[in-house]
């Protein structure tokens, strides 16, 4: 096997002159990077970032104290710590030693140090949502019936004010809902949508939304074959443990069901650095360890390595720590009873060295110095052995503003992400269907309102003809009674009369004059 199929970590026997290396091989059976604050992880990390890239594998790394940005320049010989640099270099066999800069793509959760990084409320899915936003059981439900709903209807949810119009929506048809998916209290969809209030306060809204951070952006390599080191801004983002530890457990979950399965390459298509690891497993849920442990165990034959970073071993669940092949553990201090537990669970984890106490090494250890054990052959640990990390060839520390805008504005990604899309999504489809149902219904008001003034008008119109006939009635029946009298008292005065004596007289001698 080649030099050109190993990392080299740093010299390590009796006098530091034995090569520790890294085989590329097994690089993706993950690994654990640990060890208490201040005592050389950061510049572990920066080497080993280093070595990926150089071996055309790109890196994904967060940037918690913002010391990582230096991997973009070159290191230089007035550094305050060349001299120390390149005697350690020496004394650890280290002869190609240089200075040399890396290509880096900054991305930042707030788009304010890096290319915004987004994803979808869809995409987040209601597991990894829950435990965002720390849901009790019952809301946990309540917010799978929403994903449930929205895919059935066909609602896009992108961004948050998507997923608050469709627990409205929820809530406004709880009864009928509930009849189907169970009970739905409008007190829990309140409590959820006040978690995300608080959510969005953080900053979460700039998180969820479109364009959707495209992994493949990421794993790349320049014209020149080196992998491309990826530095997440976290100093920010720390301030909202939740959110970080989210997010990278999301990233986790997309690579995973977006890379093809691989087998076993001759080095990992991408290794992924999980710095404060300790935040993803603080009060997870078991269901969710389940699915981390799950994860770690598959991505592997994808090309994935996972390389867990935190202050103590003990930190990560044992189903999930046996599973991390490649270790470098710095000092750790055991000043508590728990402490010492947590020494003692370190030690155990290692291939016993017959020349030193393991724990009592642990302590001893100084700034720069680890206990490494990696795969070798057939994926057998090997035997710890106490080591001097090998120095770092980019800059130490952290670069400025100015520098930082110009490597962005550079970058093979520069402008992709940064102009926000709205599309129409659950929110404008909800309202449009809420505008359209309050339309229907003021229209069918206004149908109802004209029919009963039609049907008004009809009664009215009936009872006017009906009372007019009756007073045309009257008019006639007054009419005829009144000409009939006038001749009758007309008649009867005249009979009364001499005259009208003799007319009657005369008539009836007429008619019966012949007999």
């Amino acid at each position: 096997m080649s030099e050109n199929d190993r990392i080299f970590i740093g010299g390590g026997g009796e006098d530091y002159t034995t090569h520790q290396n890294l085989i590329l091989k097994y690089a993706n059976r993950h690994g654990l990077i640990a060890g208490a604050t201040g005592t050389g992880k950061t510049v572990t990390l920066q080497i080993l970032a280093e070595s990926f890239s150089k071996a055309g594998v790109p890196v994904f790394m967060s940037d918690v104290k913002g010391d990582l940005s230096g991997i973009v320049n070159a290191g230089s010989p007035d550094f305050k710590l060349h001299d120390a640099f390149t005697s350690r270099a020496e004394k650890i066999g280290f002869e190609d030693y240089g200075y040399e800069s890396f290509p880096v793509t900054f991305w930042d959760l707030f788009g304010e140090q890096g290319h915004p990084v987004r994803t979808t409320i869809t995409e987040m899915g209601p597991l990894l949502l829950s435990r965002l936003l720390g849901l009790r059981e019952v809301q946990e439900g309540i917010l799978n019936i929403a994903f449930r709903i929205a895919d059935e209807q066909g609602l896009a949810l992108m961004d948050l004010k998507d997923l608050r119009a469709i627990l409205v929506w929820l809530g406004e048809n709880a009864k009928e809902v509930s009849l189907k998916y169970g009970n739905i209290s409008v007190s829990s969809i309140g409590a959820i949508q006040r978690k995300l209030l608080v959510l969005e306060n953080q900053g979460a809204s700039n998180f969820f939304g479109e364009p959707a951070l495209n992994l493949t952006d990421m794993i790349t390599t320049t014209p020149n074959g080196r992998g491309r080191i990826n530095i997440l801004a976290s100093d920010k983002l720390m301030q909202s443990p939740g959110l970080y530890a989210t997010f990278l457990l999301w990233m986790l979950s997309e690579l995973f069901e977006e890379l093809p399965e691989i087998g076993d390459p001759d080095k990992p298509k991408f290794v992924f650095f999980f710095d404060e690891a300790h935040l993803l497993f603080d009060e997870a849920p078991s269901v969710l360890i389940k699915k981390v442990e799950q994860v770690v165990r598959l991505i592997r034959s994808k090309g994935v390595g996972i390389y867990f970073v935190t202050q103590s071993p003990t930190d990560i669940p044992n189903d999930i720590l046996g599973q991390l092949g490649n270790r470098i553990q710095h000092a750790l201090r055991a000043f508590t009873p728990r402490d010492q537990v947590a020494l003692k669970r370190a030690a155990a984890t290692f291939r016993t060295n017959e020349r030193f106490d393991t724990a009592k090494t642990l302590i001893e250890l100084s700034i720069g110095e680890a206990l490494v054990s990696t795969l070798e052959k057939k994926g057998m640990p090997t035997i710890v052995e106490q080591t001097l990390i090998r120095p770092p060839s980019s800059q130490l520390g952290p670069i400025t503003a100015a520098e930082r805008d110009a490597v962005i504005k550079q970058s093979h990604v520069a402008g992709l992400y940064e102009t926000e899309m709205d599309r129409e999504s659950a929110f404008e489809i909800l309202g449009e269907r809420s505008r359209a149902a309050a339309e229907e219904a003021r229209l069918a008001e206004e149908a109802e309102e004209k029919l009963e003034a039609e049907e008004k008008s009809r009664k009215l119109a009936r009872r006017y003809d009906a009372e007019e006939a009756k007073r045309t009635t009257r008019r006639r029946s007054s009419r005829g009674d009144s000409v009939g009298t006038t001749f009758a008292k007309s008649l009867a005065r005249q009979l009364g009369s001499k005259a009208g004596q003799t007319l009657i007289r005369g008539v009836l001698g007429s008619l019966f004059k012949g007999r």
